[in-house]
Formats: structure tokens, C-alpha cells, sequence
């Protein structure tokens, strides 16, 4: 759970409010439903929402979104699983009584273990999973990004002293304006690992 945990609060960090939530959601539908964690992530994405539906002016949506965000937050620790719970928790009470609140100061950060965390902040897990979630909300093709991922795997499980793959991802997740161009170096990286797995597959069977 940690590596989503980070992985969403860097994207949100990152003004990417919609993709935050897709670093947590698959984690979250597999949880029990009332659980402690359950009730953590899910009023994390509620409160991503909200955030996101500001330049609506949907005031009455950013209303409802904000009591269900602080209702599910409400009787978490403060710093449950290190996140500034208290924090976030009472911006969602100002909102949910005054929604216009949410332009008249500053948004509020997310932090893990104190730290307002962006995706340079990351190790490779955690960036592995922003970089998936951005190859969607971005409109990149997921299949190069998670052969990417398998191929940086491979390579730390042998302990190899250098990947391209994992520089790869890693700077995919956190470069904003060279994305596009990371995306094209890494996409010919993996045609490249692709084509050499297919010149000596069947050898030695």
C-alpha cells in the first residue's frame, strides 16, 4: 500500500488532481469495505475530487464531495498510514461548509512521512506506478509503458548495475515537458529488448 500511497500524493502534488485518484483506486476496490485503509483512500480520491471539480464552480458537487471526503477521514488517526490526515480533513470541513473556501486559500498539500512528496521523490515502485497511470490520463500506449516496467524488473532482479528501462520509467513518471520525448526513446528501447528476446527464442527448446 505504500508505494500507491506515495505514487498519489506525488500526482496530486504534481496539480494532477484527476490522475491522483487512478494510484489508488485498484488498491482501493480490493479493500474491505469500512476498513480502516478503505476509508483512508477512498476519502483521498473524494478529496481529489473535489479538488479537481473547483474550476467547475460546481459549488453544491464540491459540497457533497467534501462532507463525503471528511465523513470517511472523520475518525482516522491524524497522521494515519503517515498521511497529514488531520490536515486534509479539516480543509474538507471548511469546503463542506463554505465551498467557495476553496478559492480564498491556498490548497492544501498531501504529505507522506512529513514529506509534501512530487515524483522525483520516488523510488522506482512508486514511480513505476505513476508512470501507468500517466500513460492514461495522458493518452499513452499502456503496453509500452508496462513492458517498460517487466523489462526494469528483470533488470533489477538481476542486479544489473545500470537499466535503461528503470531510467526510462523513472523519468517518464517525473519529466513533465520531456515526456513526450522519453515516451519515443523508451517505446524504441523496448521494440529494441523485444526484437532480441525474438532473435533467440526457440534455440535451445
Amino acid at each position: 500500500m505504500r508505494d500507491h500511497l506515495r505514487a498519489g500524493v506525488a500526482i496530486y502534488n504534481a496539480g494532477h488532481f484527476h490522475a491522483a485518484h487512478d494510484a489508488w483506486e485498484d488498491y482501493w476496490l480490493e479493500l474491505d469495505s469500512g476498513t480502516r485503509d478503505e476509508r483512508l483512500l477512498h476519502g483521498l480520491i473524494q478529496f481529489t475530487a473535489a479538488v479537481h471539480h473547483t474550476d467547475d464552480h460546481n459549488w453544491e458537487g464540491i459540497r457533497g464531495l467534501a462532507e463525503s471526503a471528511a465523513n470517511y477521514l472523520a475518525d482516522l488517526p491524524n497522521d494515519y498510514r503517515a498521511i497529514n490526515v488531520a490536515q486534509i480533513r479539516a480543509y474538507l470541513q471548511m469546503v463542506a461548509t463554505d465551498p467557495e473556501h476553496v478559492e480564498r486559500v491556498t490548497l492544501p498539500k498531501l504529505t507522506h512521512e512529513n514529506e509534501p512528496l512530487l515524483p522525483e521523490d520516488l523510488r522506482f515502485d512508486a514511480s513505476a506506478i505513476v508512470a501507468e497511470v500517466y500513460a492514461e490520463e495522458f493518452g499513452y500506449d499502456e503496453q509500452i509503458i508496462d513492458k517498460a516496467i517487466e523489462y526494469a524488473r528483470v533488470d533489477l532482479d538481476s542486479e544489473q548495475a545500470t537499466s535503461q528501462f528503470v531510467t526510462f520509467v523513472m523519468d517518464f513518471a517525473r519529466d513533465d515537458a520531456n515526456r513526450g520525448i522519453i515516451f519515443q526513446r523508451l517505446s524504441s528501447a523496448v521494440g529494441k529488448r523485444e526484437h532480441e528476446e525474438s532473435d533467440v527464442e526457440g534455440l535451445f527448446d
